[in-house]
């Protein structure tokens, strides 16, 4: 979930390539699924409900217009993980980014239905999605775009091998580090 009631700044994230990639398990009787067609309803309601849209039908048009023009790589990038019912309960992209004439590998769209956080699911929902990146392209950078209301995702990513960036960016994403450094310290603190 968002955490809204605190000041909203850009922050990048990246995982340098070489960068050892950490083995978190999902718990007993949940799966990870790829993407098949129809399951951008599924992708929406899981997105609006964390949150990151108004609504499963905003959420939806943006899939529509974003992902589905590209649907051949959707089903390699584009992860979900199923509770013990099969039922769809967290989501994850990797995908690219061009940064000028540089493609820069990136990770989308990552959620975890509420009542399913804090079972350990983020972690290895992320850890996969890194492991096939590297499949797909390669031991390279691998980038992300966030904000502070996603602190809980910022402490999950610094487990699983990704910096804060001072400086650098990635596609057209303003880096707000020295706003959203003295915010983090304090939450992520508290995490630890």
């Amino acid at each position: 979930m968002l955490d809204k009631s605190i000041p909203y700044y850009n922050v990048i994230m990246k995982r340098p390539k070489g960068t050892a990639l950490p083995q978190f398990e999902l718990p007993d009787g949940y799966s990870f699924e790829r993407y098949t067609s129809g399951m951008e309803v599924k992708w929406a309601a899981i997105e609006a409900s964390v949150g990151e849209f108004e609504n499963n039908e905003e959420s939806l048009t943006y899939f529509k217009k974003e992902y589905l023009p590209y649907s051949n790589e959707l089903k390699d990038r584009l992860l979900f993980v199923l509770n013990k019912e099969g039922e769809p309960v967290g989501t994850i992209t990797g995908w690219w980014n061009l940064t000028g004439e540089r493609r820069d590998l990136s990770i989308h769209w990552f959620a975890v239905s509420k009542e399913y956080q804090g079972l350990g699911i983020g972690k290895a929902l992320v850890s996969e999605c890194i492991r096939n990146l590297l499949h797909l392209e390669g031991d390279k950078d691998v980038y992300l775009h966030t904000q502070t209301w996603s602190y809980i995702a910022i402490a999950l990513y610094l487990k699983t091998g990704f910096n804060m960036e001072e400086k650098e960016t990635f596609a057209n994403y303003q880096n707000d580090y020295e706003q959203a450094l003295p915010i983090l310290q304090g939450l992520l603190n508290n995490r630890s």
